[in-house]
């Protein structure tokens, strides 16, 4: 039976808690008197992971410490025209190449002995895997701008697979229907929110790559939950839709959800959620016109006035200094 899944990130505003955690571990040394442990040889737990997650569905192939597919095309330097997909049987065309196959899984391990991970392509049968790439550099903060699209539109974050990465955000995979194809974007939903899907890969758990290794989350569930009906049509959703301008005169439609999602942080997330706030209604142009009111709204969370006006005050150095995305 799984566990059920922990909370979707980290807080800096955790609340009143327990004490300090206990001190170091007491537990015998389960190898005694013996040497220790050799390490782990990357390339066979690549290997053994992928191998696991094709025996689950998932279409699979080798990558590199850098993240990318490690067999090279065996096209370069005289590029197919139309692009060849695979269609020559050879191997060497990413994640076109992935598969659920044992044999041929090993066979392109055997191929790339430099490969310390693995990639899961997305958009495959039967789970149709769609990745939510969640990061925390360059001040975004894809996990509190996922929390504002949920909010703003109404729909719940179910507890599903959860990836760490090495830089400290997360993935989510969520399953999805045959169609509509949701492809891959780089922020377009919001500032910090990557989604992979059709044409994409997600780094599998267990691969070593040059900034540290995947892993997945503690007490994450089993598989993968569907993807909420909005949260999909907002992943589908064409390009330009995203993008037009509201009426000469009419408010940024933005500003209200962004102090309703302050008004409504739950013990925990305050500070994280007004920060976030903050940070793009200066992005807007909005920091003098919206300060008032985000302040309001952090104090009917319980948070001082000097605490809000503290947090703004930070985002907006945060903006003069980085510029956020």
């Amino acid at each position: 039976m799984a566990r059920p899944a922990p909370p979707l990130g980290p807080d800096p505003d955790p609340g009143p808690g327990p004490g300090p955690g206990p001190g170091p571990s007491t537990n015998p040394d389960p190898n005694p008197g013996l040497a220790p442990t050799p390490p782990e040889d990357p390339h066979a737990a690549a290997l053994a992971h992928a191998l696991q997650a094709a025996e689950r569905g998932y279409p699979v192939i080798p990558l590199t410490r850098n993240k990318l597919p490690a067999l090279r095309s065996p096209h370069r330097g005289h590029p197919e025209v139309p692009p060849c997909r695979g269609e020559c049987g050879r191997l060497g065309h990413g994640v076109h190449d992935a598969s659920t196959d044992p044999l041929t899984v090993r066979r392109m391990f055997a191929a790339a002995p430099w490969a310390t991970g693995y990639g899961l392509a997305c958009g495959r049968p039967p789970h149709h895997l769609i990745g939510i790439d969640l990061d925390t550099k360059n001040g975004a903060d894809g996990l509190t701008a996922l929390r504002f699209l949920a909010e703003q539109h109404d729909f719940p974050i179910p507890p599903t697979v959860t990836v760490l990465t090495p830089s400290g955000g997360r993935h989510l995979w969520l399953t999805g229907p045959p169609s509509p194809t949701v492809t891959n974007s780089v922020g377009r939903l919001a500032p910090g929110i990557d989604v992979r899907g059709a044409g994409g890969y997600l780094v599998g758990p267990g691969s070593l790559t040059a900034r540290g290794r995947y892993a997945l989350a503690p007490g994450t569930p089993h598989h993968p939950a569907p993807v909420p009906d909005t949260l999909l049509a907002l992943l589908t959703a064409p390009s330009a839709s995203t993008r037009r301008e509201p009426p000469y005169g009419a408010p940024p439609q933005p500003a209200a959800a962004l102090v309703r999602f302050v008004r409504a942080s739950p013990v925990g997330q305050r500070n994280a959620r007004l920060y976030w706030a903050a940070c793009r209604a200066d992005d807007s142009g909005l920091a003098q016109e919206l300060a008032a009111r985000l302040t309001e709204a952090a104090r009917h969370t319980g948070l001082s006035t000097q605490e809000a006006r503290a947090t703004i005050a930070s985002a907006t150095r945060r903006r003069q200094n980085s510029p956020i995305p």
